[in-house]
């Protein structure tokens, strides 16, 4: 790869990291009085690895959503999450605010524990899951209204492809 294009990439890389870090700082607060996720113990034995920036309350929400529903969460403050994502082959085009990793996968974003335990389950032969941006209503990203947007959470192939994994109205 030529050097002009590498610099260009990894200065994407680093904008779309600082973006998400910014929009992590003016998340909604998480809505208040809602009852955490049913914990399935069969999974709390699966240890999940969080990257993220320290000063991100969205994914402090995230955390919390991956331990009530039965993992083992261990935070790791990063100040170069594009280096983390590039490393971890996540998508510019997928970025999100945090990434981690369980199971030999990588995890992308707000994405349901549910979710997360389904992949572990099916074992598909895939990268993870991710779901870019950060939607209002993904774990993490509750608004103190109830607002929900839709969105969907994708299967990263191991050829970086994505395909639709699971649908949240």
């Amino acid at each position: 790869m030529n050097t002009l294009l590498h610099r260009t990439i990894s200065v994407l890389i680093v904008a779309s990291a600082v973006f998400a870090v910014a929009a992590c700082d003016a998340a909604p607060p998480a809505a208040a009085g809602k009852p955490p996720a049913t914990a399935h113990a069969g999974h709390a034995t699966q240890v999940v690895h969080v990257h993220k920036d320290a000063n991100c309350g969205c994914c402090n929400g995230w955390i919390a959503h991956m331990r009530a529903a039965g993992f083992t969460v261990v935070a790791h403050d990063s100040t170069d999450m594009a280096a983390v994502k590039q490393r971890l082959g996540i998508p510019l085009s997928q970025a999100s605010c945090h990434t981690a990793e369980v199971g030999g996968y990588v995890l992308e974003g707000h994405v349901p524990a549910a979710d997360v335990q389904r992949l572990l389950r099916e074992k598909p032969a895939a990268r993870g899951l991710v779901l870019p941006g950060m939607p209002i209503g993904s774990p993490g990203m509750e608004s103190a209204d109830g607002r929900r947007e839709a969105f969907t959470v994708d299967l990263l192939g191991k050829d970086g492809s994505l395909r639709p994994y699971a649908r949240h109205p």
